[in-house]
């Protein structure tokens, strides 16, 4: 629950498709209020992660599995390709790394 009473709460789901045709989707943690970016990032061997300010995903582009990391385990050697985040006008949508450079999690 967020602390913030007023603050918009959303439950974020992933869904994935793979290259072989696999499908799979998963709860992330939820956008209590200015948490929800999701940056995505190309790892080696088909791999992409999905990282938020409070979590990571892991995801096998061949088999569709997705699993929790803690950061320390993920690669640092990844190359940025986007974000999930809210645009302007606060809709949800995917901006890619050629539209907007990789931001930062800020704290609060």
């Amino acid at each position: 629950m967020a602390t913030d009473p007023f603050l918009q709460r959303f439950n974020l789901t992933l869904k994935v498709q793979g290259t072989g045709g696999c499908t799979s989707s998963t709860e992330l943690f939820p956008d209590t209020g200015y948490a929800g970016r999701r940056n995505v990032y190309q790892a080696a061997k088909g791999i992409v992660y999905v990282v938020g300010q409070y979590d990571a995903r892991v995801i096998d582009s061949q088999t569709c599995r997705t699993s929790l990391s803690e950061f320390r385990h993920l690669d640092r050697e990844v190359i940025f390709l986007g974000s999930f985040d809210q645009d302007d006008e606060h809709r949800w949508r995917y901006f890619s790394s050629y539209q907007r450079p990789e931001l930062p999690f800020v704290k609060r």
